[in-house]
Parts: C-alpha cells; structure tokens; sequence
C-alpha cells in the first residue's frame, strides 16, 4: 500500500483467512484493522489479530488475520492499513 488508509477487500468461503505481507521497509511497524462483512472482526479476530480488530504487520511472513467458529458462508473480508508501506502478496485459507 502506497498511501496511507489504503486497504484490501475479498470474498470468500472459509473458515480461516490468512495474508502474506510484510512492511516494505525493514524494521517497519504499520498498524491493520480487519473488517468481516463490514463489522471490525472482534469475534472472529486470528491469532496475528487483537480482540479490536488491530493488528501490525512487523516482519514479511503469513499472518492469520480471520478465525471463525459455526457454520462456513460466503463472507467478505476487509483489510485497512493506517499508514503505507505494506507488500501484501497472497491470501490463503483453512
């Protein structure tokens, strides 16, 4: 992400929600909420992801940014940065 409050939105069908990324500058600190259908995802929050739906992208790895429990439906998952510089690469799912 280029400008600060840039973001990321995706439908999908699972149960977890994970994202490759990393700060595109080393040592970097950027702070992420995590949106689930519209909502901060304070429920379903992964374990890269606060019970407030904040999360911070540190080093370039995968981070599990949604966890659900229940039934698995169609959702839409939303990622907003606070300040630029994040390389986001991959979603991947469980």
């Amino acid at each position: 992400m280029n400008e600060p409050g840039g973001g990321i939105a995706y439908k999908f069908r699972a149960r977890d929600v994970n994202l490759v990324m990393g700060p595109s500058s080393r040592g970097a600190s950027i702070e992420f909420r995590v949106f689930l259908d519209g909502q901060l995802a304070t429920h379903a929050n992964g374990a890269d992801v606060g019970e407030d739906g904040i999360g911070t992208v540190r080093d370039p790895r995968t981070y599990q940014v949604i966890r659900q429990s229940g039934e698995i439906s169609d959702r839409l998952i939303q990622i907003e940065f606070r300040e630029a510089g994040v390389e986001a690469y991959c979603f991947t799912f469980g």
